[in-house]
């Protein structure tokens, strides 16, 4: 492994550290739960870092989930395991009444990307997956947050439930949805949600609803030299498949994207395959015009496989909805961001920043990392099994400074940035913000009933919540390609 930039942290008794403390008075005020999140900063630090290190891809982040599930527990959480039928899935809770409050972690990886956690491109060896998304800050950032409320609920006495929803798989696994359709959502009253950026943002934002898919095709192999004529090649069928599909962008609505990697295309030249298999998303503002889109799809894989002797299979991996943004419950999250404020970096974290940006195409000031977005309404174009979540009870979102402004996700950069310094005050800022927005709901009933008239304005009396992905288990096998 190269040298990196990663502070050390020397081993620390977490499980003492983030057990609550006594109460000591009935008042805490949000400077107190911003003083309780500063004194813990190096502890979850260190779990992001642990989490960064994993870096465990879709339903394997078995150490990942374990490592949250202990701190919950260490801090006086009741933790349910495995839930939804998802290994790496779970749900804690502190407090009881109502209202109930949901914060949202993920600690998926992604595969295919790898980098040291310094600002010029560097492997680490024998590593296949990374936190490009920042998912290691993701969930414990949600992780701090819920520490905190849990400590403003003891102090204060107050009624009322927050809970921690560990989230797998956010990456193409669809989690969420999974979790949704078990109802584990059913009683809560509101869902906090963030995710790591390279700017401070909480406005409402529209994003993608999206279905995912992997098509096999099935041919007859045979000897590609001396007997063509015997073989049917399925890795013909992906191609067909992939030719009409980028024919057909031409031809849809100008906010899709369809996109695809080829996860087995055979396994030597001379041989005709006989099984070939390609993955494909394709994402859409509304859930059902991606659903319409999808079903085209599955015509034109029919017809590649028509067309060139083949058969052809699908399978949906994974499917949600578009976020359901809401005004009133993001202008909460907005003005609670503007008093805990954005990122300013140290001397140290500038030089990184400076160096990384040299990296990048021409970007943003340094300066964004420290500013509060405006309170604008926009389109995104990612997508997040959160929408479902958003389907089925009033949630929020928040985007915090944890990259270097101009970084872009999925990025190498990403990984870099979220593996120091620069990605934990970032994480801080959401912990902090997602703390005082749970206090909020907590002490405001009027806050929580806005939010829910406003959902049940926009959902509709008529809405009834049908999966993307149907009824099929959740597929905990999804990061493996193709072989049968």
């Amino acid at each position: 492994m190269s040298c990196s930039l990663r502070t050390f942290r020397p081993g620390l008794a977490l499980a003492a550290a983030l057990v609550l403390a006594p109460p000591l008075t009935a008042q805490m005020t949000k400077a107190d739960v911003a003083a309780f999140l500063d004194a813990h900063t190096a502890q979850l630090s260190d779990v992001a870092d642990q989490i960064w290190g994993f870096a465990e891809i879709g339903y394997q982040e078995t150490r990942s989930s374990a490592l949250l599930e202990r701190r919950l527990e260490d801090a006086g959480f009741t933790v349910t395991r495995r839930v939804a039928d998802i290994p790496t899935a779970f749900v804690a809770s502190y407090g009881s009444g109502k209202p109930v409050i949901g914060i949202m972690g993920e600690f998926d990886a992604l595969p295919g990307i790898n980098q040291d956690s310094v600002p010029t491109r560097q492997l680490v060896e024998g590593k296949a997956s990374a936190h490009a998304c920042g998912h290691n800050l993701l969930g414990t950032a949600s992780l701090g947050a819920v520490l905190a409320a849990a400590e403003w609920l003891k102090r204060t006495g107050h009624a009322g439930t927050i809970r921690y929803y560990g989230t797998p798989a956010e990456e193409g696994g669809s989690g969420k949805v999974y979790m949704v359709r078990a109802g584990l959502f059913d009683d809560v009253d509101a869902v906090l949600s963030w995710h790591p950026g390279d700017r401070n943002d909480a406005s409402p934002s529209n994003d993608l609803a999206i279905i995912s898919a992997k098509f096999r095709f099935h041919g007859i192999a045979a000897h590609a030299a001396a007997a063509p004529d015997r073989g049917r090649s399925a890795l013909d069928g992906v191609e067909a498949l992939d030719y009409m599909a980028n024919m057909m962008r031409e031809h849809v609505p100008q906010e899709t994207r369809i996109h695809y990697v080829i996860t087995n295309g055979g396994a030597a030249p001379n041989v005709v395959p006989d099984l070939a298999e390609v993955y494909y998303y394709v994402r859409h503002p509304d859930a059902e015009m991606a659903r319409s889109i999808f079903q085209r799809l599955v015509a034109a894989a029919e017809g590649a496989a028509k067309g060139t002797g083949t058969t052809v299979d699908y399978e949906i991996t994974g499917g949600s909805y578009a976020e359901l943004p809401l005004n009133s419950l993001q202008q909460v999250v907005y003005e609670n961001l503007k008093q805990v404020g954005g990122v300013t970096y140290d001397a140290r974290e500038r030089r990184f920043a400076e160096v990384l940006k040299q990296t990048l195409p021409p970007m943003p000031a340094l300066s964004v990392a420290a500013a509060i977005q405006p309170f604008a309404p926009h389109q995104t174009y990612a997508s997040s099994d959160a929408g479902d979540v958003s389907w089925n009870v009033p949630m929020s979102t928040l985007n915090t400074a944890t990259w270097v402004p101009g970084t872009a996700a999925h990025s190498w950069q990403a990984v870099a940035t979220g593996g120091m310094s620069i990605g934990d005050k970032g994480m801080l800022v959401a912990a902090k913000t997602l703390a005082f927005t749970a206090v909020d709901l907590f002490t405001d009933p009027a806050k929580l009933a806005a939010a829910r008239a406003e959902f049940d304005k926009k959902r509709g009396s008529d809405f009834k919540y049908v999966p993307l992905l149907g009824d099929r288990k959740p597929p905990l096998d999804y990061r493996k390609s193709g072989e049968g």
